[in-house]
């Protein structure tokens, strides 16, 4: 997913990726040979911080490959299959939270 961020500076990107749009483009670049266990994904990645929202929560790659309950994927389709719902619900639960909702509040 994906959101316009506010126009206040112009050397801004003109959106903010999350999710799945977010990880794409590191599991293109990252050495991984599927089928790839969790582990191995994981390390790849560098264990890398996957940003869940504009407001800038964000859930290692780590806790949400276990969030999945998968030890195995057999292809980058199926892998960004399999966390998609994981990132909206990881979304969902910072947008409830108070922080959540306090930054919502704020512009940055």
């Amino acid at each position: 997913m994906a959101a316009r961020p506010p126009q206040d500076n112009t050397s801004e990107p003109d959106t903010i990726e999350f999710g799945i749009a977010a990880l794409a483009d590191d599991v293109d670049e990252a050495d991984i040979d599927f089928p790839a266990d969790a582990q191995t994904i994981a390390r790849a990645l560098g264990h890398v911080d996957v940003p869940i929202d504009a407001a800038g929560n964000t859930v290692s790659i780590d806790e949400a490959l276990e969030a999945t309950g998968r030890t195995t994927f057999e292809s980058r389709r199926e892998l960004l299959d399999v966390l998609h719902p994981v990132f909206e619900e990881f979304r969902a639960k910072a947008s409830t939270s108070l922080l959540g909702r306090l930054r919502a509040l704020v512009p940055f």
